[in-house]
């Protein structure tokens, strides 16, 4: 018969170099975030797994006044880069949020952004218990030698972001593209801070035909009600 035992899982903080393989490796976007960040590595039975990344950073994504809050109490789930694994990654995501909050007891909202153009309609998040809170606004990202940049990372690179520029001096088919929106998912971190959000719930939009996360499927309820339990917390090691 074949061996069913579950792996051991164990969350821990994850070193620059091994969040950058991750990400580089295990992730589509292939690219680590400029913010500061929280990098949570993932093990099973003792072997690397990938890591979650949560982005401090001031940004629209993390702008609090919208929620009612302040700054630096809201977060950005920015990365999820995870190899081939047995644990389901919304309990993965979820012993991350902890442990993260136990690190950082300031925060009370995480904001996290399921991309439709990868196929992803945020079914790890739907079965976290995550609040859907409709999508973003259409964006326009500068394509560049064939790869879509957002304009902040064209000036980063090049000092502008402006398509003649790039096309003078870069690629000479440079050009701005538009981007669909992307599907906001808040997770709150503690009961007052979901009694705020609450009235910003929306139906869970559906998985896309012939889509994926690039996940193992995953299911959640119409009403998020899930919250964070104490037992969930992996073990760290002293």
């Amino acid at each position: 018969m074949p061996d069913c035992k579950k792996p051991e899982l164990r969350i821990d903080w994850a070193t620059h170099d091994a969040a950058k393989y991750a990400v580089e490796n295990w992730h589509y976007s292939k690219r680590m975030p400029k913010s500061k960040l929280l990098k949570v590595g993932v093990w099973e039975d003792q072997t690397f797994i990938g890591v979650v990344m949560f982005g401090l950073g001031a940004g629209n994504a993390t702008a609090p006044k919208p929620y009612g809050l302040k700054d630096g109490q809201v977060a950005e789930l920015v990365r999820v880069a995870l190899r081939s694994h047995q644990t389901p990654v919304s309990r993965i995501v979820a012993i991350a949020l902890r442990f993260c909050l136990k690190a950082c007891p300031g925060l009370r909202l995480i904001v996290s952004f399921a991309d439709p153009e990868q196929g992803h309609h945020g079914g790890i998040y739907q079965a976290g218990g995550w609040i859907y809170a409709g999508e973003t606004s259409a964006d326009r990202k500068v394509l560049v030698n064939g790869e879509e940049l957002h304009p902040r990372t064209a000036s980063l690179r090049w000092k502008t972001a402006d398509p003649a520029w790039l096309r003078k001096h870069v690629d000479p088919m440079a050009r701005l593209v538009k981007t669909l929106p992307k599907l906001r998912y808040l997770m709150p971190l503690d009961a007052e801070t979901r009694h705020r959000i609450a009235p910003l719930s929306k139906p869970y939009p559906k998985r896309p035909k012939q889509a994926t996360d690039g996940h193992p499927p995953s299911s959640g309820g119409a009403t998020p009600t899930r919250t964070l339990q104490d037992s969930e917390v992996a073990h760290v090691p002293a």
